[in-house]
C-alpha cells in the first residue's frame, strides 16, 4: 500500500520522526484558521505518487489569500491520472538545508538497503554517485541501526547527526510497520543538527495488514482512499480496475497469471477491466468471493463480455464450474457473455458442467481470446 504523506507523517511521528505541523483538508472541507499551523504554509496535494512538485501540487503560501488559492488550485486537479481529492496544509521549514533518507527491502541482498545523502530535493536522482552512501543490513533492529550509524558517520557536521538520529528512528519505523520502503525527501537540517522530515514516502506490505493493528485501522477508516487494500483486507483476495473503460471483465486466479494475461491483452490492442486473484483454494465450496468479485466487474460501463482464467491446483474444475454458475446467477448486473480457459484436474467435468450454460471452456489462450474477440465484434 502507497499511503498518502499525510498518512504516512502520521504513523512516522508516532515513532519519534518529527514532521511539520499539518492538518488534512478534503475538497468539500473548510480551510478553518482555527486549525492551521502557523504561517507561513505550504499546500501539498495528496496522490500516492512521487514528482508532485514538479506537478504543481505543492506550493508556498505566504498569506491567507494565497492558501485559499492553492488550495483551489490543487483540490480536484488531476495529476498523474489522479484526481487530487485532499491536500495537507503545513507549516513550512524555514532556514535548513535538505538532505535524504531511505530504507528499502532489497530481495537481491536478502535484506534492507539503507541510502543517504547530505543533499535532498527534487533533483536527488541527479546527484552524482560520491554523494550518495549506501549500504545492506539484514532486517534486524540491531543490524540495521549499526548500518545506519555506520553510514551516516560519513557525513560531517549537523547533517551526520541529524541522519543518523532519523534514520534509526525511521528503521524502527520500517521494521515495525513490515515497511517496503520508507523514504524522506527532504530530510531538513538545521545548522544544530536538529532535523524535520519534510516530505515523507511510505509503501507497506499488504499481506501483512492482518498483523499491523495500525495500518488496518487507518485502511478500514479510510477505504474511500484506499479502496483497493480495503477490498483485499475486508474480502480476502486483490481486485484492482486497471482500466475504467476496459471492455474484458477478468475472473482469473494467480497474481502472477493474471498480469500476464493482461499484458496479453493490451498486446493484441484489447482492453482489460480488471485485475484479479481470486484464489480459488480458498472458495472452500461456497460463493461469496466469485459473487462479490462479478459484481464489482459489473460496475464496469463498457464492460462487454467476462473471461475466466483459472489455473486450478487445489480446487476442481468440476467443483469450481458448479460454484462459477452458482455465481453468475447471484450477480444479475452482469449479463455478458463468458469465455472460459480452464486448466487443470476436472477439466472433462467442467466442461459437461459448463455445456447446458453455453460456456465451452478453451485449454488454449489463443482460442479464448478469439472468441473473447468474437463477442466484442458483435456488440459494436
Amino acid at each position: 500500500m502507497y499511503l498518502l504523506e499525510h498518512d504516512a507523517k502520521e504513523l512516522l511521528a508516532r515513532h519519534g520522526v518529527v514532521v511539520p505541523a499539518g492538518y488534512l483538508v478534503g475538497r468539500d472541507d473548510t480551510i478553518h484558521r482555527r486549525a492551521l499551523p502557523p504561517g507561513p504554509w505550504v499546500v501539498k496535494g495528496q496522490i500516492a505518487a512521487g514528482g508532485r512538485g514538479k506537478a504543481g501540487i505543492i506550493r508556498k503560501a505566504a498569506t491567507a489569500q494565497e492558501l485559499a488559492d492553492h488550495s483551489a488550485a490543487i483540490l480536484g486537479a488531476t495529476v498523474m491520472g489522479r484526481t487530487v481529492e485532499a491536500a495537507r496544509v503545513e507549516e513550512q521549514v524555514q532556514g535548513a538545508e535538505e538532505a535524504y533518507i531511505a530504507l528499502l527491502l532489497d530481495a537481491a541482498a536478502g535484506g534492507v538497503r539503507v541510502i543517504m545523502s547530505a543533499r535532498g530535493g527534487m533533483d536527488v536522482e541527479a546527484l552524482p554517485a560520491e554523494a550518495v552512501r549506501s549500504d545492506t543490513a539484514q532486517a534486524e533492529t540491531t543490524a540495521l541501526s549499526e548500518c545506519v550509524a555506520r553510514l551516516a558517520a560519513s557525513f560531517d557536521g549537523a547533517a551526520a547527526r541529524a541522519l543518523a538520529e532519523a534514520g534509526n528512528r525511521l528503521a524502527h519505523a520500517f521494521l515495525g510497520h513490515e515497511a517496503l520502503l520508507v523514504e524522506v525527501n527532504p530530510l531538513f537540517i538545521y545548522p544544530d543538527g536538529r532535523w524535520v522530515a519534510g516530505d515523507a514516502k511510505l509503501i507497506t506490505d499488504d499481506n501483512a495488514l492482518p498483523r499491523q493493528a495500525a495500518l488496518a485501522k487507518l485502511v478500514e477508516t479510510r477505504a474511500a482512499t484506499y479502496p483497493d487494500v480495503a477490498r483485499k483486507h475486508r474480502h480476502g483476495f486483490d481486485y484492482v480496475v486497471v482500466d475504467p473503460d476496459g471492455e474484458i471483465g477478468l475472473l482469473t486466479t494467480g497474481a502472477g497469471l493474471s498480469m500476464m494475461l493482461i499484458d496479453e491483452l493490451r498486446a493484441a490492442d484489447l482492453k482489460p477491466y480488471n485485475f484479479l486473484d481470486i484464489r480459488t483454494g480458498g472458495l472452500r465450496g461456497e460463493t461469496t468471493r466469485l459473487t462479490q468479485a462479478l459484481e464489482w466487474i459489473g460496475e464496469g460501463r463498457n464492460v462487454k463480455v467476462l473471461l475466466v482464467n483459472i489455473f486450478a491446483g487445489i480446487t476442481d474444475l468440476g467443483e469450481f464450474s458448479r460454484l462459477l454458475l452458482r455465481a453468475l446467477q447471484d450477480a444479475p448486473a452482469l449479463k455478458v457473455p463468458v469465455v472460459a480457459r480452464l486448466v487443470g484436474n476436472g477439466l472433462l467435468t467442467a466442461h459437461a458442467t459448463l455445456a447446458p450454460a453455453g460456456i465451452a471452456p478453451h485449454t488454449d489462450l489463443a482460442a479464448a481470446l478469439a472468441e473473447v474477440c468474437h463477442h466484442l465484434s458483435e456488440v459494436k
